[in-house]
């Protein structure tokens, strides 16, 4: 059988691709210890979703009610269809900005449709397995953005934060802030002390008891002294009437030529956004466990959840990074987390609605400002900051125009400039000897002596060598990732040669440095050799040295390194590689 029947064979078929998760672990096996775990961190997310769904929503100009049936509804099509084993869906702090602009542009109805339409868009690209696209978007777009989103979620939150009074908020940060300086003297004591008592707990439970549910004590502490104490603060009940104790029926949303015409745009930011953040969060979840998602499958689950969402009254769904990665951490054996995540959110929702009564909006105003903090990825930053003008042009621009301008806007202007300064960094890596002839002629064995060949380093099974040829960019992580994906822990070593690479950008960086933490949670030894200044200079900026990762000029130099520390521990030595062989860590 010839090497291209080989691939065509192991291509995965349609039903591979598109088969849930949940099936992939119903198949392995699942019992009693597995639902318990299941039913643990489905209970620990449920309790971190509670307040910040209805949060989110309020923030995004929808009702707390909403944003329940978002989380209960998408959050249990997610799990129940999705290509992630571990991935929680529900309403997410970077759709405020879009949410809240469509609402203003188009009313509830016009959400609703939205929604609906951007469900349809998010399963075509599925089936149309444009997933792996999604992962060609840079590293210094997506940390911008978020960041940017993150500042206008804060924004959003200063009129409750101080209790002002405001008719009419404008939707323009430049415009925004103006007009609350202008009812600075509306300030209300109490909202601000209940916004500060909020944040207080959320952050002082997370440092002394990070087990605990900080959200839903700081949010239930607020309503208890607005309950007991007659706070003359906001609540939900005073501004949206509480929230309903049942599920509306389904029903399509009203559809006209006209009106699918107007919220078009802000369907397709929806999908767009909603891909993105999703299978962000699935990579995140992978490097937390290892495991690996099926991102076609993924963004197909996405727009069913989005398709729900819509029949039931609620809004855009997508895959969320702080309460997938609480589910992880929480112990979750696989989707049947997330949905009984779901359920019990519709239990509260049944049972325990009237309470939501008593919630100050300044409470969840403090909720939010913590999330938005939370979301700006500060280490990042700073890495793309030493990592040279381009990806700083990069991340301040999308940055920039996602506070003032618009998110797509600022994702395809990102992408742009990423693109234009990859092409520049590759013109200037790339050469052309005049004396090297179309045709090399062959060369003596003293012209470029390679040292002594070790016939049994390289046919040890336990030793991998992967040699990486041209430049190591934001488009061709994706695959060469997936190669790097492959270790496991039936390897003792992994070696990476980098002596072909002539550049290697700031998403190329991330995936190596998360290929070091998976081989070192595996157990696996990673070298890195052939790396020249500028790459070793990016990869000590993510803090890539020993003992998570060995340098060594040559693969010969590691694979001899790797000999000789066999030697001495078989022999009972215990001198340090770095101290017999200088080449180990020239760094």
């Amino acid at each position: 059988m010839d090497s291209s029947t080989q691939a065509r064979n192991q291509t995965p078929g349609f039903a591979e691709l598109y088969t849930p998760k949940l099936v992939t672990v119903l198949r392995e096996g699942y019992g009693l210890a597995h639902l318990r775990a299941d039913a643990t961190s489905g209970l620990t997310v449920a309790v971190v979703a509670l307040p910040l769904s209805m949060a989110i929503a309020i923030a995004s100009g929808a009702t707390p009610a909403q944003g329940l049936i978002t989380a209960i509804v998408g959050g249990f099509f997610v799990s129940l269809l999705g290509g992630s084993r571990f991935q929680i869906g529900g309403p997410a702090g970077a759709f405020i900005v879009l949410v809240a602009a469509t609402v203003a542009e188009h009313g509830i109805d016009g959400l609703i449709l939205a929604t609906f339409l951007s469900g349809l868009l998010l399963a075509t690209a599925g089936f149309l397995r444009l997933g792996t696209f999604i992962k060609f978007i840079p590293f210094p777009v997506t940390v911008g953005f978020t960041a940017g989103i993150a500042v206008i979620i804060f924004a959003s939150q200063l009129r409750d934060l101080f209790g002002l009074s405001l008719v009419a908020e404008p939707g323009a940060l430049a415009d925004k802030l103006p007009a609350l300086w202008q009812v600075r003297d509306t300030l209300t004591p109490a909202a601000l002390g209940l916004s500060a008592v909020t944040m207080t707990i959320i952050v002082g439970l997370g440092k002394l008891r990070p087990g605990w549910p900080g959200m839903l004590i700081a949010v239930a502490f607020a309503a208890i002294a607005v309950r007991v104490f007659g706070l003359p603060v906001e609540t939900i009940g005073s501004k949206f009437g509480g929230i309903p104790s049942t599920l509306p029926m389904p029903s399509l949303p009203e559809f006209s030529p006209v009106k699918v015409r107007a919220v078009l745009p802000s369907a397709v930011s929806f999908a767009l956004l909603g891909a993105i953040e999703s299978l962000l969060s699935a990579v995140v979840a992978d490097g937390m466990t290892g495991r690996r998602h099926r991102s076609n499958c993924e963004l197909v689950a996405q727009g069913v959840a989005n398709l729900g969402s819509a029949l039931f009254g609620g809004f855009c769904v997508t895959g969320t990074i702080a309460r997938t990665a609480t589910n992880v951490r929480s112990g979750a054996h696989g989707p049947v987390s997330g949905i009984l995540h779901a359920a019990f959110l519709l239990i509260v929702m049944l049972v325990a609605a009237p309470l939501a009564a008593f919630i100050p909006l300044a409470a969840l105003a403090g909720v939010l400002v913590v999330v938005a903090w939370k979301m700006v990825e500060k280490t990042a930053i700073r890495t793309l900051l030493r990592s040279g003008r381009g990806e700083i042009a990069v991340l301040s621009a999308t940055f920039l125009l996602t506070i003032f301008r618009d998110l797509t806007e600022a994702i395809v202007v990102g992408l742009a400039i990423g693109s234009v300064v990859f092409i520049q960094r590759m013109a200037q890596a790339t050469e052309v000897d005049s004396h090297m002839p179309l045709v090399s002629g062959d060369l003596a064995d003293s012209t470029s002596p390679r040292g002594a060949y070790h016939e049994e380093l390289a046919a040890d099974p336990d030793v991998v060598v992967y040699r990486i040829k041209g430049a190591l960019f934001f488009g061709a992580t994706a695959s060469i990732g997936t190669v790097l994906d492959r270790i496991n822990d039936h390897h003792k070593a992994l070696v990476i040669d980098f002596s072909a690479v002539p550049f290697l950008d700031s998403t190329g960086a991330q995936m190596i440095a998360e290929l070091a933490r998976k081989a070192e949670r595996q157990g696996v030894i990673l070298w890195l050799t052939g790396a020249d200044r500028a790459i070793r200079r990016a990869f000590l900026a993510r803090g890539l040295r020993r003992p998570q990762v060995r340098y060594a000029p040559t693969v010969e130099a590691a694979l001899l390194s790797m000999k000789e520390e066999d030697e001495r521990h078989e022999s009972g030595g215990s001198a340090s590689m770095s101290a017999s062989n200088p080449l180990a860590n020239p760094a």
